[in-house]
């Protein structure tokens, strides 16, 4: 057995961040709380292609990529090159930029349905502006979302992180289920701006549920709004709408846009969009940045040249079948890999243990021989037929390191640092559920 990795210079830089940022980390799902703490490394130095080295130098097949952004890889060098032309020529201006221009006109050949574009520089950013601009278009003021959509006030009222956020807020978010159109129609009235859902997360939709939500948001008035930060250039080039044939009046989009450079796009109806020109404020000095929307041409133009999505698609399906056949060979029948190829998530049945106990001690074994690994097979163009092997021959060793841990009831003892985190300590349905239809004045 290998030995896990040295993280004495991760863990100096940790001293360091936790005086100065809170949580010593931006991104929650890159802090110490989502990996094991003790055991996996805390601060990422370089990284190349779908591999990712700490400060201390350790090399990791890297599963994460960024949390979703890098659909091509780690120093891609055409969108490198794209980056350092521009950088040349300047990042932001004092004037509107033609790539503005250009980018959007990319983003509309790729992108049903996306009549008009506007640009940021985070995801909640545009579903924010999207749930802004619902209200605008329809006059009304509630919201009904399924999924994670980011920190902004009108979703966070809905988690149990709400703190901060007014009470009248809180009382105009909602929830639904995922493939529960009957509790869909219940909650959707008269006072409903919107309906904002991932399109898909890890669960299909089942008996046309996409279709069914858009036909009852034209029946009932609302306006149907796609979170594609997930689905968006890596499930299809043209994200869910075109996957499903399903038509969002507004969609929104980051990650996969630009290969890491931060962006965020707002697409949708042109009549609803115009609302931005004059009635709905939604401007930032930002927006036009110039490495970013050079990141994000050179990245579509990768994507629709190349068939990177049928890549993605190929690996993430080695990886999910290869993960399920090793937990079948092993019979553990309490873990399995679920979801679509190009994203898929490796799950443990509650019966078998804490199952973030049992996810800590096999993210442990996986970093333990070089594969940096939170749960998810976050696909890459860059990820190669080599790093497939060596990720599924990685599972072959610590599958059964996690399964006879498992039988023996010394899941915690085999633990050499602390469990992950949740995320949200309430992660289903979090604190609020829609009044139901006929219950409402």
């Amino acid at each position: 057995m290998s030995d896990l990795p040295n993280i004495t210079e991760s863990n100096r830089w940790y001293e360091r961040a936790l005086g100065l940022i809170p949580a010593g980390t931006q991104t929650l799902a890159k802090g110490a709380g989502q990996y094991v703490n003790g055991v996996a490394p805390k601060f990422a130095a370089r990284g190349r292609g779908s591999h990712v080295w700490d400060v201390d130098g350790n090399e990791f097949v890297d599963l994460q990529m960024g949390i979703g952004p890098l659909s091509l890889g780690y120093c891609y060098e055409p969108v490198d090159r794209a980056i350092r032309e521009q950088l040349a020529l300047g990042i932001t201006f004092s004037l509107v930029h033609p790539l503005e221009v250009e980018v959007a006109e990319l983003v509309r050949s790729v992108v049903p349905n996306a009549e008009m574009v506007r640009y940021s520089k985070t995801g909640c950013d545009v579903t924010s502006a999207a749930v802004r601009l619902a209200r605008a278009h329809t006059g009304r003021n509630k919201v009904l979302a399924c999924g994670y959509h980011g920190w902004h006030d009108w979703y966070v009222a809905v988690t149990d992180r709400n703190l901060g956020v007014p009470e009248p807020v809180r009382e105009l978010s909602y929830t639904f289920d995922y493939n529960d159109l009957e509790g869909l129609e219940r909650s959707l009235d008269a006072d409903t701006a919107c309906v904002i859902l991932e399109p898909v997360v890890f669960t299909p939709p089942k008996n046309d549920f996409l279709q069914e939500v858009r036909k009852l948001c034209d029946a009932r008035g609302a306006l149907l709004v796609f979170d594609e930060m997930w689905t968006g250039f890596r499930l299809a080039l043209g994200g869910a709408q075109e996957k499903f044939g399903v038509r969002a009046d507004l969609a929104c989009f980051s990650k996969a846009c630009a290969n890491g450079m931060p962006l965020s796009l707002l697409t949708g109806r042109r009549d609803v969009m115009r609302l931005l020109e004059k009635d709905v404020f939604f401007f930032t000095t930002f927006g036009g940045e110039a490495l970013s929307l050079a990141a994000a041409r050179a990245t579509i133009e990768e994507l629709r040249r190349k068939d990177v999505v049928g890549h993605i698609t190929r690996q993430g399906k080695r990886l999910r079948d290869g993960y399920n056949a090793l937990a079948g060979e092993l019979g553990m029948k309490y873990t399995g890999a679920a979801g679509f190829e190009c994203r898929s998530i490796v799950t443990f049945d509650a019966s078998a243990g804490n199952p973030l106990e049992l996810k800590s001690l096999l993210q442990q074994e996986m970093i333990r021989r070089g594969v940096l690994w939170g749960g998810f097979h976050n696909v890459s163009f860059s990820h190669t037929d080599a790093d497939v092997e060596a990720v599924l021959g990685a599972y072959r060793e610590a599958l059964p390191v996690l399964k006879a841990a498992v039988e023996g009831g010394r899941v915690l003892e085999t633990l050499r640092g602390k469990p992950v985190e949740p995320v949200f300590r309430k992660t289903s349905q979090f604190n609020t559920k829609p009044v139901p239809f006929e219950k409402r004045g």
